[in-house]
């Protein structure tokens, strides 16, 4: 086992850990909740990642988002993406795309991934998303933040739990985000994602919440 993987040791199996490195991943979003799924990701050994994202920095990302610095303002998120997993693991191959995901280009980004992960901040691309990874069979994990909440789930083909947690009425009005909010987020969704990926089991359709105001955590089933 390589030096930079040892401490992943006894948590993930030797196996587990050779096994990532033949994974290929999507990250939607390369901001709040994308940059520490894809360090998260990167670190751990995940072989391939495809990064989406056609958005740049600007100075209110630097609160919170983990690739944001004053230097890359209106610099591309994917790119910087890129770049950090390239310096972080340059073993780990990573395609960035410096677009956003549409409902006409959805299904080349998720075309051959062995899991698609949400960093998105609204409703209609994440329904997009969600829809073509259940018609393509793909599992998909859901993360989203606000203030001082996160919440994290898999959905796998059929669940439509998307479809349940956003209602067509329902809007994003509150877009307050905290530093260590979407910190939080990604770990539960790598957490998630790793277990997917290695062949353990997992709670599907069940959104994993964290309050972290009052620190109360609840598993909510939705199938």
């Amino acid at each position: 086992m390589e030096p930079r993987y040892e401490r992943n040791i006894p948590a993930l199996t030797e196996a587990e850990c050779l096994s990532l490195n033949n994974k290929k991943v999507l990250v939607v979003g390369c901001g709040g909740l994308g940059g520490h799924l894809i360090d998260q990701l990167a670190r751990l050994g995940v072989g391939h990642l495809r990064v989406v994202d056609g958005d740049v920095f600007e100075e209110s990302n630097l609160n919170r988002q983990l690739l944001s610095e004053t230097a890359l303002l209106g610099a591309s998120k994917a790119r910087a993406a890129a770049d950090h997993v390239r310096r972080v693991n340059p073993d780990v191959t990573v395609e960035a795309a410096e677009t956003f995901l549409t409902a006409s280009n959805v299904r080349e980004w998720i075309s051959g991934c062995d899991v698609v992960m949400d960093a998105l901040d609204n409703i209609p691309t994440r329904r997009i998303l969600a829809d073509a990874c259940a018609e393509a069979g793909i599992p998909y994990v859901y993360g989203a933040i606000q203030g001082w909440v996160a919440q994290a789930a898999v959905s796998m083909p059929g669940d439509d739990l998307i479809g349940k947690l956003f209602p067509e009425e329902v809007a994003i009005r509150d877009k307050s985000v905290l530093s260590f909010t979407p910190a939080l987020c990604a770990s539960m969704q790598t957490a998630l994602c790793v277990k997917l990926l290695t062949g353990r089991p997992v709670e599907t359709g069940t959104v994993f919440y964290a309050d972290l105001l009052n620190q109360e955590f609840e598993c909510i089933p939705f199938v």
